[in-house]
């Protein structure tokens, strides 16, 4: 009897909560499926909604339309790269700026006593660098701010190559044998 009234109190549980019963998944079909099998949709309400579209009543909300996967667009207009040539004029453009800016910060530093201030504002110079070409880098759709970003992000690389003429000027001032006054040997 008590059997009897444990699978009574077991049932009348499972239609209460009908989710607590365990899930045994079935293997057995695990082959490709058609397309509208995947998105719920029957052939027939499939052949139907393309006969005959629905139109809702006056005092009826409409229906969300069936949920299908939308195939990739692309757009014939943009380019997803920036051609060779752009790339390195993008760069060389983004390193002129830099060169000018390692140039007067290393006059600034050379010529001044107390080395402080230019060597603050160097660090501010490379973090702005650092941080303006990872912000740029996240643009997307846009292949020549990318590219920019890449000129950015080397910007403190074009600085130092610009000072370094100018130091070795400076160098070869006090010392007296230099290969053309600006490297020394």
């Amino acid at each position: 009897m008590a059997d009897k009234d444990a699978d009574k109190d077991a049932a009348k549980e499972r239609e209460s909560h009908p989710g607590t019963e365990p899930f045994v998944p079935d293997f057995e079909d695990t082959g490709p499926q058609p397309i509208h099998a995947l998105a719920g949709l029957d052939e027939t309400e499939d052949k139907k909604s393309a006969e005959e579209p629905a139109s809702p009543e006056p005092n009826e909300e409409p229906s969300p339309p069936a949920t299908e996967t939308a195939a990739p667009v692309a757009l014939p207009g943009r380019y997803q790269y920036v051609k060779w040539w752009k790339l390195l004029l993008v760069i060389f453009a983004a390193w002129v700026g830099a060169a000018q800016v390692g140039l007067s910060l290393f006059y600034w530093w050379y010529h001044t006593i107390d080395k402080t201030a230019a060597v603050y504002v160097l660090l501010i110079y490379v973090v702005a660098c650092t941080v303006g070409g990872l912000m740029l880098s996240m643009v997307q759709g846009r292949p020549l701010i990318t590219s920019l970003s890449l000129g950015v992000m080397s910007g403190p690389f074009a600085s130092v190559a610009a000072a370094a003429p100018l130091y070795g000027y400076y160098y070869c001032e006090r010392v007296g044998h230099c290969l053309i006054g600006v490297i020394p040997y």
